[in-house]
């Protein structure tokens, strides 16, 4: 065998690992966020590795990546042991994607609206006076994406328009901490979306808000831009309690 084949197999059997770590963290991850396995259960690293009919190594890393959320703690002797919620690292976008997918849904989806409502509207307030005249088009070539798709159940091309504004706004606010939230708003709205948390076509009054932001942020307009997004977040927060009360 050459090198190259040698390397080639090296890569091959690379890929074959994260397939599996990806498949037991998908299983595995939702079945502890959904409380199948209460604060304190004790999970053995060789029954999950049985289980899932993967090798240790990839079961130990996939255990690694659960630790780092802070899902799961692991001791010598004492094996995995699955950490109370409130201990949960809640802003890891996968661990709000597993929530989202279980029982806890409404909640979940509540309490990330209502941090949205705190947060978004200052960034949009910021970004009328920060944005750059990239951020603007953007923001305007969105909102106009979003009026486009708002018709004929097209909610999945919708989605992408409605992820890219609300990345722009936290984005253009100029603050690190606001941009970084900008995987955790993508999974609320994909979250709302890919469970049926949505009419079948957006509501035209919150279509329209995006649009008035957008122009609120090209014409330098802060505080208009803050009570548009809060109407916003308030329209997000009446939707949910007709969908996911």
């Amino acid at each position: 065998m050459t090198t190259q084949d040698r390397a080639a197999d090296g890569a091959s059997g690379l890929a074959s690992d994260k397939g599996l770590h990806a498949r037991v963290l998908d299983t595995l991850g939702p079945e502890i966020t959904a409380g199948e396995y209460p604060a304190g259960s004790v999970l053995r690293t060789d029954e999950l590795a049985q289980r899932f009919e993967v090798s240790r190594s990839v079961m130990r890393e996939a255990v690694r990546v659960l630790e780092s959320m802070n899902l799961v703690a692991s001791r010598r002797r004492v094996g995995v042991t699955v950490r109370p919620a409130p201990e949960w690292n809640v802003y890891d976008p996968r661990v709000i994607r597993w929530r989202l997918a279980g029982r806890d849904r409404p909640r979940q989806l509540r309490s990330l609206t209502v941090l949205r409502s705190a947060v978004e509207p200052v960034a949009a307030g910021l970004a009328a006076r920060y944005a750059t005249a990239e951020q603007c088009a953007t923001l305007t070539e969105c909102a106009l994406g979003m009026v486009a798709t708002s018709r004929g159940q097209q909610l999945e091309k919708y989605l992408i328009h409605d992820i890219e504004f609300h990345r722009t706004v936290l984005s253009a606010s100029g603050n690190e901490m606001f941009a970084h939230l900008g995987d955790l708003v993508a999974e609320v709205l994909s979250g709302r979306t890919h469970h049926q948390v949505m009419f079948e076509d957006p509501d035209p009054a919150a279509v329209t808000l995006h649009v008035r932001v957008a122009e609120a942020v090209r014409e330098g307009d802060a505080r208009r831009a803050e009570e548009l997004t809060r109407e916003i977040a308030e329209g997000a927060l009446q939707e949910l309690d007709i969908l996911a009360p």
